[in-house]
């Protein structure tokens, strides 16, 4: 491939095009900077973040929004993350199997990508492949993140609009939801809500929203398996996609404050980090915050 169509801005009906763009920004192979910094997108394209502990239910809830998005003749875009493995860096990406029933529809888009040893269960690269799909010209992208420890406060940083999935499952640990979250959420979504018990998690959720937040935010009962209360769901991606959101000078903030630690971090290789402590930790008298700050200042 010639250099100059390495920069080569992809559009969604060419999926080869989209595909290549990714990977190269995802990468970064040569002609990523150049393609990112001649990136132009309309900035109403909305990207929504469904986040949530595993096992509610995420991917499913996703296969049917889809639907009810496809139903309204909209093209839509995924970015499915799946955990990263500390030990080996390997990742399932299994999102493309979940996910199995929409792969070969000509208006849908689905990537899988790796957290790459982020904490917060997005990858850096996150934000850029997001941007390289806004300017293929999608018309919805979702992002659906792994969920665990802190994960969803980050993916405020990516989205206009964050959905927090629960199950009733979740008992008591209601209870202990992050404030983070009640920060970042423009709604939850209580899936599995046929289940024993859902009508008073629900009513619970809602009187913890109204003491963290001092107001109301929309609690939608889904069971995601049955198409059951998606209609709802969409509606309201689709009627926040058409609002300002109010959050966007703080979106923007993280956003770049993410690009530039990234910049920051590019030069540091994991697996070779791991080799080094491994070797630096038979030395004798080992600190880990002398090797982090003389590290820091050698690689970065």
């Amino acid at each position: 491939m010639a250099a100059q169509a390495q920069y080569t801005i992809p559009h969604y009906s060419d999926f080869r095009s989209v595909a290549r763009a990714l990977t190269i920004v995802e990468n970064d192979l040569a002609g990523a900077a150049e393609l990112l910094k001649n990136l132009t997108y309309n900035n109403k394209v909305s990207v929504t973040g469904i986040t949530g502990p595993p096992g509610a239910g995420k991917s499913t809830l996703v296969n049917a929004v889809i639907n009810n998005l496809l139903e309204r003749g909209k093209k839509v875009a995924i970015l499915a993350i799946d955990p990263t493995s500390p030990f080996n860096f390997g990742s399932l990406l299994g999102d493309r199997i979940r996910m199995a029933a929409h792969f070969n529809h000509p208006d849908v888009f689905i990537r899988s990508l790796a957290t790459r040893g982020s904490l917060g269960g997005l990858s850096a690269k996150t934000i850029e492949m997001t941007d390289v799909l806004k300017a293929a010209g999608f018309d919805h992208i979702i992002v659906e993140t792994v969920g665990v420890g802190q994960s969803e406060v980050e993916i405020a940083g990516l989205a206009d609009i964050t959905l927090v999935m629960l199950v009733p499952e979740a008992g008591d640990e209601i209870q202990n939801i992050k404030s983070g979250l009640m920060e970042i959420a423009d709604a939850f979504v209580v899936n599995k809500a046929d289940r024993e018990g859902a009508d008073l998690f629900v009513n619970n959720l809602k009187k913890i929203i109204r003491h963290s937040k001092g107001g109301e935010l929309p609690v939608f009962k889904t069971v995601a398996s049955s198409n059951e209360g998606i209609d709802a769901v969409a509606a309201f991606i689709l009627s926040a996609q058409a609002n300002n959101n109010v959050r966007h000078s703080l979106l923007l903030t993280q956003k770049i404050y993410n690009i530039i630690q990234q910049k920051k971090m590019g030069s540091i290789d994991k697996k070779k980090l791991q080799l080094d402590i491994a070797e630096a930790f038979k030395s004798p008298g080992f600190s880990i915050y002398a090797f982090a700050e003389r590290y820091a200042v050698e690689h970065t």
